[in-house]
């Protein structure tokens, strides 16, 4: 049996819909949850960024980034958690739970080698937004 999936999200995200078909399609159960409601601590979000760099715990598609305002190379990890529990478009998603792991983002060929994935359409992917107008899929 394949493992329950816990899939942050941010609802309406093409991308994040995309994902789920996939695990779904790959025989996992989803557990879907709105990254944006959730009551983040710095503690419980760090544990999905393990030994990645803090510049790739950010979604770089964020408006605060876009606009300079939020810059991820030059932000400490204190920093970056203190404001992503502020404000929780700045988080890379989807976060995935399962079995008490936690990683942060979707590399196919990761998910796939992490808790098992059908081979995928032959389309390109990519975390960026589909969308050419942003200020919808943030």
């Amino acid at each position: 049996m394949m493992p329950t999936v816990v899939f942050y999200e941010k609802p309406g995200c093409i991308n994040n819909a995309r994902q789920k078909a996939w695990l779904a399609a790959s025989g996992h159960q989803v557990d879907a949850r709105d990254l944006l409601q959730e009551p983040w601590s710095a503690a419980r979000l760090r544990r999905f960024f393990a030994a990645l760099p803090v510049s790739a715990w950010f979604n770089m598609s964020a408006p605060r980034i876009k606009e300079g305002e939020v810059q991820p190379e030059r932000i400490d990890a204190d920093a970056a958690l203190r404001l992503m529990v502020q404000d929780p478009l700045l988080i890379r998603r989807p976060l995935l739970e399962v079995g008490g792991e936690c990683r942060a983002g979707f590399d196919p060929l990761e998910v796939r080698l992490w808790i098992g994935l059908v081979a995928g359409d032959g389309a390109p992917y990519s975390e960026s937004c589909p969308r050419t107008d942003n200020h919808h899929c943030p």
